[in-house]
C-alpha cells in the first residue's frame, strides 16, 4: 500500500513539470531583436508577470514570416512593414500593430575610402561607396535590415550586385555575423542600431552616417492565424502582445539601455499611419 501511494505520489510530481511547459509560446523573431539583448531583458518580466515562458526563433525578418506561415510559432515580431502587411492581407496573422522603433545605422572603417562619414544622406553615401568600389556587407538574408538596405540601394539607382563578388559582399548571416565580417575586412555594412550598440567586436569600425529620416525602423507584432493553423496557443500568445503593447510591457522596453543609452523606444500607442 505504501509503495502504491509513493507511486501515485511519482506520477503526480512528474506530471506538473508538464502541465507547466504548456503555459508556453513560441516567437519568430529578428536577430536584432534577440542579438541586442532586449528579448533577454523583456522576457523574464512577462514571464514572472504571466506564468507564461518564451521561447524565440531568432532569424531574418523574411524567414521569421515563413515560419508564421508555416504555423511553427505563435507570435511574429519583426521589422519589415511592407511584408508584415502582405503576411496580413494573405491571412497568415494579425491585426499588425506598433510595438518600437529605432533606427538603422551606417557603420564603416574610420580611414573611411569612400568619405562618407557626416552625411545625413544614406543614398548618396552608398553610391560614393559605389563609385570607391568600397567594401560593403550585405546580410542578403530577407531580414528586415536586409530590405531596408535593398530600398536604400533602389533609390539610388545603383544595382549592386554588379559588384557582388567584388566589393559587393552577402554573406546570408545575420547583423551579428555581418559586424563581425565588416570589422574583419574593413568594410561598410547597414546595421540597427540596438545591435551596434550592444555589439563588442568593432575593431576600426565607426558609425559614419546617421540622422537620415530614411533610416527610421519601426517593429510590429502580429499573432500567427490560429483559424489556419488550429495549434497556434492563440490565448496565451494574445496574453503577450497585449502585454508588450500594454504600459507596462512599453515601460520595460523603455527600460533597456546599454551604458546608459536606450537602444528601443516603444511607440504601441501611436496611431497606425498609412503605408
Amino acid at each position: 500500500m505504501v509503495r502504491r501511494s509513493l507511486l501515485v505520489l511519482a506520477a503526480l510530481v512528474l506530471a506538473l513539470p508538464a502541465a507547466a511547459q504548456e503555459r508556453s509560446i513560441t516567437i519568430a523573431s529578428t536577430t536584432s531583436t534577440e542579438q541586442s539583448g532586449l528579448f533577454g531583458h523583456i522576457l523574464p518580466i512577462f514571464t514572472r508577470e504571466s506564468g507564461i515562458t518564451a521561447r524565440v526563433m531568432a532569424l531574418g525578418t523574411g524567414q521569421a514570416l515563413d515560419v508564421g506561415r508555416r504555423g511553427d510559432a505563435d507570435v511574429v515580431f519583426v521589422h519589415d512593414r511592407p511584408a508584415e502587411e502582405r503576411f496580413v492581407a494573405e491571412g497568415f496573422g494579425g491585426p499588425r500593430r506598433h510595438v518600437m522603433f529605432n533606427d538603422f545605422v551606417l557603420v564603416g572603417p574610420a580611414a573611411d575610402p569612400a568619405r562618407v562619414n557626416g552625411l545625413r544622406d544614406t543614398p548618396e553615401a552608398l553610391r560614393r561607396i559605389a563609385a570607391a568600389r568600397a567594401p560593403f556587407v550585405s546580410r542578403g538574408d530577407r531580414s528586415g535590415t536586409h530590405a531596408a538596405e535593398l530600398r536604400l540601394w533602389q533609390q539610388t539607382g545603383i544595382d549592386p550586385a554588379t559588384g557582388r563578388g567584388q566589393w559587393y559582399r552577402e554573406i546570408g548571416q545575420g547583423m551579428g555575423p555581418a559586424l563581425n565580417t565588416a570589422a574583419a575586412q574593413n568594410a561598410y555594412t547597414l546595421a540597427d542600431r540596438g545591435t551596434w550598440l550592444s555589439f563588442r567586436n568593432r575593431q576600426d569600425l565607426r558609425i559614419v552616417v546617421e540622422g537620415d529620416t530614411r533610416l527610421f525602423n519601426q517593429y510590429g507584432v502580429m499573432l500567427v492565424n490560429p483559424q489556419r493553423h488550429p495549434h497556434v496557443k492563440a490565448a496565451d500568445a494574445q496574453r503577450f502582445i497585449d502585454w508588450i503593447l500594454s504600459p507596462a510591457g512599453q515601460a520595460a522596453i523603455a527600460s533597456y539601455t546599454i551604458n546608459g543609452e536606450q537602444l528601443f523606444f516603444p511607440n504601441a500607442a501611436q496611431a497606425e499611419p498609412a503605408s
